[in-house]
Parts: C-alpha cells; sequence; structure tokens
C-alpha cells in the first residue's frame, strides 16, 4: 500500500483539489480530525483516550493519532493506499508514519501569501441563505444574492492580523517537513495561484 500526503495552506484550495484527487485515483481522504471525530463518535478505545484531552483542551499525542491512523488503514476502502490531508505536521510525525505505510508523493499546494490574505479576507455570506460571496472574485451583484434577507456575514477571524498569524505558524510547521520529504525525492511543489483545472492537471502529473 503507498500513500499520498497533501499540504496546503488556508485559503490555497486544497479541499477542492482534495476531492478531485480522490475522484481520480479512488484514494480515500484521512483527515485526522475526521478521524477523532468518529473514533470519539463510535467510542472506540482510542477515542476514549483521545477524548479526555480533547476534553481537557490537550493536543491529542502522536501515538494515539499513529493508533487512528493503523485502524483507518485496515479499512477496505484503504487497500491501494490513502490521502493524508494536512498530516504528518511534524518531522516526528512522519518518521512514524513511515513506519506503517509507504509515503510515495507529498503534494504541497503554494500561492503566495498576499494572495492568501486577498482570497480570505474578502470572503462574506449571506446570513440568510448561507451563499458565499467575494469582494473580487464573486461580488454580489445588483440582483443580490437571491434571499429576500440578505445579512451580510463575515467571520470575525478573517482578517489579515488573524491569517498573517495562520500563515506564519503553517510555514514554520512545514518548512523543516517539506525539507525532509524534498531529501527524499518525492516532494512536489505545485503552484495554486492558477485555474483550478491547472492545478489538478499539475498534481496528476506529479501523481504519475
Amino acid at each position: 500500500m503507498s500513500s499520498i500526503v497533501l499540504f496546503g495552506p488556508p485559503g490555497a484550495g486544497k479541499g477542492t483539489q482534495a476531492e478531485r484527487i480522490t475522484q481520480q485515483t479512488g484514494l480515500p481522504q484521512i483527515s485526522t480530525g475526521d478521524m477523532l471525530r468518529a473514533a470519539v463518535k463510535a467510542g472506540t478505545e482510542t477515542g476514549i483516550l483521545a477524548k479526555t484531552y480533547m476534553d481537557a483542551g490537550q493536543l491529542v499525542p502522536d501515538e494515539v493519532i499513529i493508533d487512528l491512523i493503523k485502524e483507518r488503514i485496515t479499512h477496505p476502502d484503504a487497500k491501494n493506499g490513502v490521502m493524508f490531508d494536512g498530516f504528518p505536521r511534524t518531522i516526528p510525525q512522519a518518521e512514524a508514519l513511515a513506519d506503517i505505510t509507504a509515503v510515495t508523493h507529498v503534494i504541497a499546494i503554494e500561492v503566495p501569501d498576499e494572495r492568501i490574505v486577498e482570497r480570505i479576507c474578502g470572503r462574506y455570506s449571506c446570513a440568510g441563505c448561507g451563499n458565499v460571496f467575494h469582494d473580487i472574485f464573486n461580488p454580489l451583484g445588483p440582483d443580490g444574492c437571491g434571499c429576500d434577507r440578505f445579512v451580510e456575514k463575515r467571520r470575525a477571524d478573517d482578517n489579515e492580523d488573524t491569517v498573517l498569524s495562520r500563515l506564519g505558524a503553517y510555514h514554520d510547521q512545514t518548512s523543516p517537513l517539506a525539507d525532509w520529504y524534498e531529501s527524499a525525492g518525492i516532494f512536489h511543489r505545485i503552484n495554486g495561484d492558477r485555474a483550478i483545472d491547472d492545478i489538478t492537471a499539475d498534481i496528476l502529473s506529479a501523481l504519475q
């Protein structure tokens, strides 16, 4: 079994590309957050253990996450491999992951920080119908959103200071990991500041 790791800062379009990779390759998308929530809901032994850390407001230890992954990759849909979304985040996690599955491709969707700020800080939605708009890329037209109770809603954390802080944390976390995977010859940098279809094409080319 072989696996793919997908990286990307917030606002890079990773979710869209992850969905397309899954459609093209048939590999299930694995998010540690989703796994944690599923294990807690199911009341598994690992889920119960993870919940004790989560309830205390603590990070779930790497060994617990790895145990969840070990269990997940035994599922029938993972027999040909999986796609890890946002994991690993550190070199120790990457080393632990390498012990349980062969990572063959690491895809990093890269977008300049100023473009990420532009993408995230320009987002807003209608509180009435939930339709999403953007100051530049998808502004509310003269006919509105089709909702007779339009109320503009913006997330409090969609501001430049918060976004730059999140980006700084992402770069600090992933830079050493990128070097680690690059030294293994399996790291692929993808320009994410282009048309969605072009990004998908380059990712699929890298996976081949």
